[in-house]
C-alpha cells in the first residue's frame, strides 16, 4: 500500500527535525532578517556615536576647544576607537553574514538562529558593559587597550564577551554551511557562505590571541590576583590578533566588491576559483604578520620581525588579485554596453547607483590606503613614521574608507530587503552625496594625517606646543585641516543615519533585491582544493607555529619582572 504525505506532513516533519527553509531563495528568510536587522541596529548607534567623539578628537587636537564637564580626550578616544574600531564592524560584519548565508545557503534551523541570538545578546551586554566602564572614566586605555595603562575588569571583561558573542554566530554560520555542504554532495557550495566561512575562521583564530590576553593577563592583573603584567607579552598577542582584526573587517567588503557589485552593474563575477583563492590565501597569511607592528620592540630578535615583514608583503597577493579580478569586471561589463577604446568601457558604469558609487569609491580610496600599508611594513620606512599621527591616517583610508564605504553602499540595499521597503531615487541620490562627502572629508583629514605623521606630530596624542618647540608648530595647521575634514565627515554620518532611519521605517513598502552575481560564462571549474578546509588549515597553523613558537618562548624566558598597572585619568 503506498502512502501519500501531503505537503501539509511534509512542512510539520521538517519543522519537527528543526530545520526551517526559505520559501523565496531569492530574499532572506523573515526570521534572519530580524537577527541581521537587531545586528544593524547597534551598528549604526555606534556609528553615531562614534563619529560624535571622533568630532571632539579632531576639535581638541585643532587647539580651538576643550571637553566640557570634565570629560578627558582619552576618554573620548576610547569611546571613539572602541565604538567604530570593534562595535560598529563586528556587529555590521555579523548582521551581513546571517543575510548573506541565509540568502544563498538557505534560512537558518531554529537552533542555529538561537545560537545566534544568544551571541547577539553576549555581544550588546558586552558592549553596554565596556561602555559605562569608559563613560565612567575607569577605562580611558585607547583602542589599543596597551598594558601598562589598567583598565576596570568590567571592561576587559565586556569586551570579552563580545569575543565570545561572536564565537557563537560565527558557529550558526559554520552549522549552516556544513548543513548545505550535506544536503548538496559533490557540489560548489555558494560562493558568499564559502567566503563567510573563511573569514569567520580567521576571525576565531585570530581572536584567541586576544582571549589569552585578557583572560590569563588582563583580567587578573586588573582584579588584583597579580600585582604585575608582563607587557611585551601582552602586546605580542594583542598583535596577533590586531593586525587579523583588519582583514576580518576587509573580507566582509571584499565579498561585497565579488559577489555583490558584479549585480550590481549588470555583469558576471570575472572567476569563481581566484575568489576562493584570494580569501583562502588570506586566511593563511593574515595571522603571522602581527609582529610587523612591533618593530621598535626591544625584546623581540630582528629575524623574527623580518619573517613577519615578508608574510606581510605576501598579503598583496591576493589584494592583486581582488584588484585585478574587480576592474576585469568593469572592463568586461562596459564594453558589453558599448564602451571603445582603452577607456571607453569606464564611463557605461551606472555612476547614479548608490549600490556601486559609494563601495566604487571605497575601492579607489584603498589604493592609496594600501600603498601605505606597504611603508607602514617596511623595516626603515616605518621607522620615520611609526607611532605618528601617520598611521591613523592609514587606518582611516584603509578601514574607515575602503570597508567602511563598502559597508554603506550594502546598506543602502541591504535594509531595505530586510525591511521589504525601497530605496526610493531621492534616497538613493541622498545616498551619493553621503559617499561624495566621506570622500571628501577624508581627503582632507587623512590627508593633513599623513603629512603630520611625515612632519613627526605623534599619534594618541591630546593637542600640545609640546614647551613652545618649533616642530610642534609646524603640526597645527595639519590639526587645524584634520578638524575641517573630521566635520565634513560627522556631517556626512548625520546624513547615512539619515537614510538608515528611513530605509528601516519611513521609506515606501516594496521590493529591493539582494544581489547575488552569477560566475562568466567560460570561467574554468573551481579546484576542490580551494574548498578543503583541512588542507589550508594545516597551512594556517604551520604559519602560525613558525611565526610566534619561538618569539613567544623568548619572551617568557626573557621576561622582566613585569610592571604594575598605571591609570593617567
Amino acid at each position: 500500500m503506498t502512502t501519500v504525505v501531503t505537503s501539509k506532513e511534509t512542512v510539520n516533519e521538517r519543522n519537527s527535525s528543526n530545520i526551517s527553509f526559505t520559501k523565496n531563495p531569492t530574499k532572506v528568510d523573515k526570521k534572519d532578517a530580524k537577527l541581521s536587522l537587531a545586528h544593524i541596529y547597534v551598528a549604526f548607534t555606534a556609528l553615531l556615536l562614534g563619529g560624535l567623539a571622533g568630532l571632539l578628537q579632531v576639535f581638541v587636537r585643532s587647539g580651538q576647544f576643550k571637553l566640557p564637564f570634565g570629560i578627558g580626550y582619552y576618554q573620548v578616544l576610547t569611546v571613539h576607537g572602541v565604538l567604530l574600531g570593534l562595535i560598529l564592524t563586528t556587529f555590521f560584519i555579523m548582521g551581513f553574514q546571517f543575510a548573506a548565508i541565509s540568502r544563498t545557503a538557505g534560512a537558518f534551523s531554529n537552533t542555529q538562529r538561537k545560537l545566534g541570538w544568544i551571541g547577539f545578546w553576549l555581544m550588546t551586554i558586552g558592549t553596554v558593559s565596556a561602555a559605562v566602564m569608559v563613560l565612567l572614566n575607569e577605562a580611558s586605555v585607547l583602542y589599543t587597550f596597551y598594558a601598562p595603562l589598567q583598565a576596570h575588569w568590567i571592561f576587559y571583561l565586556g569586551l570579552t564577551l563580545v569575543v565570545v558573542g561572536s564565537w557563537l554566530e560565527c558557529l550558526a554560520q559554520a552549522m549552516r554551511y556544513v548543513q548545505w555542504r550535506k544536503e548538496n554532495k559533490g557540489q560548489t557550495s555558494p560562493l558568499l557562505t564559502f567566503m563567510v566561512v573563511v573569514n569567520n575562521l580567521m576571525w576565531f583564530v585570530a581572536t584567541l590571541g586576544v582571549a589569552a590576553e585578557v583572560l590569563f593577563q588582563l583580567l587578573p592583573w586588573s582584579l588584583g590576583f597579580v600585582e604585575r603584567i608582563d607587557v611585551l607579552l601582552s602586546r605580542t598577542l594583542f598583535w596577533y590578533f590586531g593586525h587579523a582584526l583588519v582583514y576580518f573587517w576587509l573580507l566582509p567588503a571584499y565579498m561585497i566588491w565579488y559577489v555583490v557589485i558584479p549585480k550590481v552593474i549588470g555583469g558576471k563575477i570575472f572567476s569563481d576559483s581566484l575568489s576562493r583563492l584570494s580569501f583562502m590565501l588570506f586566511l593563511v597569511l593574515s595571522v603571522p604578520v602581527g609582529i610587523h607592528h612591533q618593530f621598535t620592540e626591544p625584546g623581540i630578535d630582528g629575524f623574527w620581525k623580518f619573517l613577519q615583514t615578508v608574510l606581510t608583503f605576501f598579503v598583496v597577493v591576493p589584494s592583486l588579485i581582488t584588484a585585478f579580478s574587480m576592474f576585469a569586471t568593469f572592463e568586461l561589463r562596459g564594453r558589453e554596453l558599448g564602451g571603445k577604446g582603452v577607456l571607453g568601457w569606464f564611463k557605461n558604469l551606472p555612476w547614479k547607483d548608490s549600490r556601486f558609487r559609494v563601495p566604487f569609491i571605497g575601492m579607489v580610496a584603498f589604493i592609496p590606503g594600501g600603498a601605505g600599508g606597504i611603508v607602514n611594513a617596511s623595516y626603515q620606512m616605518n621607522e620615520l613614521i611609526h607611532n605618528t599621527i601617520w598611521v591613523t591616517g592609514h587606518f582611516h583610508l584603509t578601514v574607515a574608507t575602503a570597508v567602511v564605504l563598502t559597508y554603506f553602499g550594502a546598506a543602502y540595499w541591504l535594509i531595505p530587503h530586510l525591511t521589504g521597503r525601497k530605496l526610493t531615487s531621492n534616497l538613493n541620490n541622498l545616498a551619493n552625496v553621503t559617499g561624495i562627502m566621506w570622500a571628501i572629508g577624508m581627503f582632507i583629514m587623512s590627508g593633513a594625517m599623513h603629512i603630520a605623521g611625515l612632519l613627526g606630530a605623534p599619534r594618541r596624542s591630546e593637542f600640545s606646543t609640546y614647551g613652545g618647540s618649533e616642530q610642534a608648530t609646524e603640526w597645527i595647521s595639519y590639526q587645524i585641516a584634520q578638524a575641517v575634514g573630521g566635520t565634513i565627515l560627522f556631517i556626512a554620518i548625520l546624513l547615512i543615519i539619515g537614510v538608515v532611519v528611513n530605509l528601516l521605517w519611513f521609506a515606501p513598502k516594496g521590493e529591493e533585491e539582494f544581489p547575488v552575481g552569477e560566475v562568466a560564462e567560460g570561467a574554468g571549474k573551481t579546484p576542490a582544493i580551494l574548498e578543503n578546509f583541512k588542507v589550508w588549515g594545516v597551512i594556517l597553523v604551520a604559519l602560525i607555529l613558525i611565526a610566534y613558537t619561538i618569539p613567544i618562548i623568548e619572551i617568557i624566558q626573557n621576561s622582566p619582572l613585569g610592571s604594575v598597572g598605571y591609570k593617567f585619568w
